[in-house]
Parts: structure tokens; sequence; C-alpha cells
């Protein structure tokens, strides 16, 4: 691609964002010269190392528990190569090939850090791999996050030997032929090298940058759906005071009452308490101990309540973002290779349980997330909680038409099964590999459930912002505020009111892919949570 952006990897500041990017394609991966510079330096001690005879786990020795297993050392490529076959073990769908592609590159820019002893022929194949589009073919089902992704990776680290399949641009093919296509030649590995490629977090890692990227993008939504659901009704705007929010001084939810109050600024639809005050007095005729008003003098907690209930959610999303950055740039392999301090140290730094437990509070955090917008899609289509709009949003002869009364059973089914998926998998330990892996973190596992999780929860969101555009159809859309009315005005180009001449899943489907693919928000950047 022409417009195509170069990510520079020196193992020291690669974000989530540049992971999902390098993995569809939108950005190139060049190498650090600083970097290329620590990893010779790590290459040569290794080197004098096995040189001098020394015993290193993985380089001269087997694995896991037959590490006392001594090997000869003509067969050191051998034990690499052994590695990566016999651990290419796992089954289920392919791992997608954006994903697949993104695991290549978290796994370069760990290499690329400079302590795992690997040569930089391995280090520039790698990178010629993502910038020709060629990425591994990876089973979703194995690894059990302990001594990293040992199954996935190992069907990435068939890609980088020649064997197996691969995609080349999405297309998938024998990894030989890939290789003729893009003229590059795969590597006979040299000690250290198939250890260090697999014993890592990369899988986990890049399935939880997707993840957080669509968790994010969920969390925009919803504060957009928020802000809608406050106009649709009249909500009291004391529930996004500042100085409520500042008594109670949660990050999150200061954020989020800021968000909300910004994105509806300027609206005519808000009940002001002073206003609310006036409009209950005029109704009280007579002297009566007690009268009854039909104006509100709270909302409802799914509105009312939106900034406590999704600060946790966007403290969160801050809490794994920082745990995928920092594993994204770590060294997580075993052995490390420390040559400025003379060490070569055996350790753990495989084991992935900082992502199993993000990944479990993202499962959490977005689970809520969708309790909120499933209740407010509940409020919008039942007739004793709407306030008088339609019946389940019918526009027409109520009864002949159902309007959104199918289409709620998506929301509702997909809260439900992301209720189970929210139960967490980071402590879910089963002892393996003759009990030398006696706790493991279930990581990779924890990062597919939170992805399946979120993509369910996109179900959900996406319905809600379609009830909020056919509840705007009914009133209240000439008078939204600054942010909600641009919004509002640009998700209507693409928006018809829903009359039952429609396959309903085809409107979902339309907006689903335009929520959450491509850049329909970036103009309202403004507007958006930061």
């Amino acid at each position: 691609m022409s417009n195509t952006s170069t990510v520079v990897l020196n193992g020291e500041d690669l974000t989530y964002a540049d992971i999902v990017a390098i993995g569809i394609g939108d950005k190139k991966v060049a190498l650090a010269s600083q970097a290329i510079e620590r990893c010779s330096a790590s290459r040569a001690y290794l080197e004098d190392a096995v040189r001098q005879k020394k015993i290193i786990y993985g380089v001269n020795t087997s694995y896991g528990p037959m590490c006392n297993k001594i090997v000869n050392d003509r067969d050191l490529e051998s034990l690499q190569t052994n590695l990566i076959i016999s651990h290419a073990a796992g089954l289920g769908e392919p791992i997608l090939p954006s994903i697949a592609q993104a695991i290549l590159a978290v796994r370069l820019n760990t290499l690329v850090k400079g302590y795992s002893g690997v040569r930089i022929e391995l280090l520039k194949l790698m990178q010629g791999m993502i910038n020709s589009g060629i990425a591994p073919y990876i089973p979703e089902c194995g690894s059990v996050g302990a001594s990293g992704d040992l199954i996935h990776l190992a069907h990435m680290s068939l890609a980088i030997i020649g064997k197996g399949k691969v995609y080349l641009n999405k297309e998938l093919m024998n990894a030989e032929e890939a290789f003729e296509k893009t003229d590059l030649i795969p590597l006979v590995l040299s000690y250290k090298e198939g250890l260090a490629l697999m014993n890592g977090t990369a899988a986990m890692t890049a399935i939880a940058a997707f993840t957080l990227s669509g968790a994010e993008k969920l969390y925009n939504v919803a504060c957009v759906n928020a802000a809608f659901a406050v106009e649709i009704f009249g909500g009291i705007d004391d529930a996004f005071d500042e100085d409520l929010h500042l008594l109670k001084p949660h990050p999150g939810q200061i954020r989020v009452a800021e968000t909300i109050k910004k994105l509806y600024k300027g609206t005519g639809n808000i009940t002001l308490r002073e206003d609310m005050h006036e409009r209950i007095r005029s109704q009280h005729h007579g002297d009566v101990p007690v009268f009854e008003t039909n104006i509100n003098v709270q909302d409802v907690y799914s509105i009312r309540c939106t900034p406590q209930v999704l600060a946790p959610v966007r403290e969160t999303l801050d809490y794994v973002t920082r745990t995928i950055e920092i594993e994204a740039n770590s060294t997580n392999d075993n052995p490390v290779v420390i040559p400025e301090k003379n060490k070569i140290i055996h350790g753990g730094n495989f084991h992935g349980q900082s992502i199993s437990f993000a990944m479990d509070a993202l499962c959490i955090a977005i689970s809520t997330l969708c309790n909120l917008s499933e209740r407010r899609t509940n409020k919008l289509l039942d007739k004793s909680l709407n306030e008088g709009l339609p019946e389940h949003l019918i526009p027409g002869e109520v009864g002949l038409n159902m309007g959104f009364m199918g289409a709620q059973y998506l929301a509702t089914s997909s809260t439900a099964e992301n209720r189970g998926l929210a139960a967490p998998m980071s402590v879910n330990s089963i002892s393996c590999n003759a009990s030398n892996q006696d706790i493991v973190s279930m990581g990779t596992v924890a990062a597919r459930k939170a992805f399946r999780l979120v993509r369910n929860a996109k179900h959900i969101i996406t319905l809600e912002i379609l009830a909020d555009l056919q509840a705007l159809s009914f009133r209240n859309s000439d008078k939204l505020g600054h942010g909600t009315g641009k919004i509002y005005d640009l998700l209507n180009r693409h928006f018809e009111v829903y009359d039952d001449t429609r396959i309903f899943h085809d409107d979902l489907l339309k907006f689903r892919k335009l929520l959450f693919t491509g850049h329909l928000f970036e103009t309202l950047s403004p507007y958006l949570p930061e």
C-alpha cells in the first residue's frame, strides 16, 4: 500500500494500536539500529558461552522435565527443529491472518529487545515476512500460557523454517510457495533460536491487542449511546454535574461524566433541575398532603448511574493497555542473555499470568458495559418504560408490524452469553508437562475468550445504536447537543427507519461494520472519549 507507514521496532515502545495496524497491513516494520547492536552483542556472548561448553538450558540441553539430558554439539540445530515440529500440535479453527501476522510482529519486537541471543538473520527474515504479507497458519487451540504460547508459536516458527502452511496476503498456501513468491528464503535455525521463538507470550499478547482495540471502540460507542439516551428521555442534568463526581473522584467516573456532558453540550432536550422544580410546582393545586406528578424527579439507574457503572470499565481499559504494552516490549523467553552484566539467566519471564489477569478483567468490564446497554435498549422498547415512544419503536400499525421486538433477543442472548464468558480463566491452572509446568496461566485461552466476548458485545451495542436512531426519528432529534447532533447527522445518513419491510439482519450487519470497522468517528474526535 502506497500510504503504509512504518513502525520502527526497538523492543521499547510498541503500542497495542501498532500491533493491530501491523496485523491488518496498515503499517510495515523496520528494525532500530541500536536494537540490532544489542542483538549482535547478545548473540556474540551466547556463542562464546557455547564455545566454552557451558551448560545452557535449551541450547545444549533438552527441554522441560528432560532438561537433565545434555545434547551433543553436532545435534544442536536438530534440537531446535525437533522442538518446533513436535510442538506444532494445535487444533481448531485457524487464528485470523491479521492476528497471526501481529503475533509474528510481537515476537519480533521482543527478540529485537536484545536479550534472547538470536542471530540478526532471523530478525530480518521475520521483518521480511511481515512486510511481504506472510502470516503463519496457527490453529486457535493448544496453549496453556505457562512456558509461553508454545503450541501457537511452534506453528508460527514452522513458517519461519519453511514448513507447514501460511497466508500470503490472506491467501492460504504452502510455506514453500509463499517464500518463492516473495523471494524470501526460510532459515535453518541455530542453537537457542527455536526456543527463543516459541518460549514467549506473543500469541496471547497479539490476541489481547486486537481484543483491546475492539473494546476501546465499544467504550466510545457506549458513551455516545449514553448521551443519546439522556437526550431521548430528557434526562436530568444533575447526574453529570462535575461537582457530583468530584465528591467520588474515581478517575474513570470523572472521565465518563465529562465525555457524556461534552457530547450533549448545547442540547435543548436535557431537563435542568430548576426547570423541573417549576414544572412540578405548576401541577400543585390546593392544600393536599401529597400529590403525584408525572415528571420524573430522578432518572433510572441505566441513565443516571452511567458514569459510576462505566468508571471501572474505563479504568480497566487503561490497565489492560499498560499490561499489553509492557508484555509486548519485554524479554519473555528463557534463558535470557545479558552480556553487559556477564549473565545468562534461567527464569520464568515466559509465564502469561499478567495477560491472563488483564483479559479476565476486560471480560468483566465489557460484560458490565453490555448489561448497561441491554437495559437501556429494553427501556426504549418497553411501552411501560419508554415514556411515550411507540411500543417496540414500531412506526405504523402496532401488532401488524413488529419493529424491534425480534431484534431485542439478540441483545438479551448475547448479554447472557457474555456473562458466562466473564468467568475468570486465569485461576484455571492445570499442572502439565510431567508436572514441570505445575502452575499455568491459561493466558491465551483467556485472550481468545475475551476476543469472543468483545465480538458479542458489538452485537449488543449495534442494536442499541439502531434503537437510538429509531427513537430519535420520533422525537428530540431537532434539539440534540453539539456532539450528539453531529454524530446523529453522520449516522442518520446510513439509517432508514425500520418498518418491517427489510430483513433486520441486514440493518444490523451494515451498522456493525459502520461502527467497528473503518474510521467512522475520526471526524468527531473532539466529542469522543480521549
